[in-house]
């Protein structure tokens, strides 16, 4: 690891090729470590995510991005590594929440930790359900870091954690290794198309969440119209201000 190339503008490490860069002939082992570090520690919502993984997964099949030389990536250890590591750091995080509760999200908000990376996480987790925010949650930045210890806290069993939790960790991993993978060897000047690749990855995972919004507005819509008694109670849902998960 080659501690010259840090840039004293933070800005640019938001960019995976500089993760990349830094870590030189170890740049397999470091994706899989922000991999884990993303997925299990609160810090990790800072660390690039699924422009990291889809441009790895471009570096199995070529070593020159915009003009700088890489060491090549294995894709092997990246099909293997990534989702053990994704896997791992999320059950870490589940663990967290159900050891330290409402205390691991009580603190100010900072350039790391905002309170409403909580609130967004909580959403997801009450708008579709454990199982599938657990999947889901892997697609969408920021909210898959603080899911997995809201679940925990929230009292979603560690052994229903992690059935989901491994769906979406190969899931999520695997998928943008293989698709950089595969674009990386079949399209010329691949570089060039990194960043509106990871434009329409991002786009293309929100899909399903745009989906189960608007069914839910339909079905609201229906319910008023068939004079649904608004006093009914209503299915229990976690929140951090209530109880448990039931």
């Amino acid at each position: 690891m080659d501690l010259s190339l840090i840039s004293l503008d933070i800005t640019e490490w938001l960019h995976p090729t500089a993760w990349l860069q830094l870590f030189g002939t170890f740049a397999t082992v470091g994706v899989i470590a922000i991999i884990f570090a993303e997925t299990g520690l609160l810090f990790g919502c800072i660390l690039p995510g699924d422009s990291l993984l889809f441009t790895a997964g471009i570096l199995t099949a070529v070593s020159t991005v915009n003009g700088q030389e890489f060491q090549p990536l294995s894709l092997p250890w990246l099909l293997i590594g990534g989702p053990i590591a994704a896997i791992l750091g999320a059950q870490l995080g589940h663990w967290l929440g159900a050891k330290y509760g409402r205390k691991l999200f009580e603190r100010p908000d900072s350039r790391i930790f905002k309170q409403e990376y909580v609130v967004k996480a909580e959403y997801y987790f009450n708008r579709f359900g454990p199982a599938r925010a657990v999947v889901l949650a892997r697609f969408i930045p920021i909210v898959r870091t603080f899911l997995n210890p809201l679940a925990g806290m929230l009292g979603m069993s560690r052994r229903r954690f992690f059935i989901w939790n491994v769906v979406g960790g190969v899931l999520w991993t695997d998928t943008l290794f293989l698709l950089g993978h595969f674009l990386g060897a079949e399209v010329p000047d691949i570089e060039r198309y990194i960043l509106p690749g990871v434009a329409v990855i991002v786009l293309l995972s929100l899909i399903p969440i745009i989906r189960e919004m608007m069914r839910g507005r339909g079905g609201k819509g229906r319910h008023a119209g068939n004079g649904t008694n608004k006093n009914a109670p209503e299915e229990s849902r976690p929140s951090l201000s209530g109880d448990s998960y039931r």
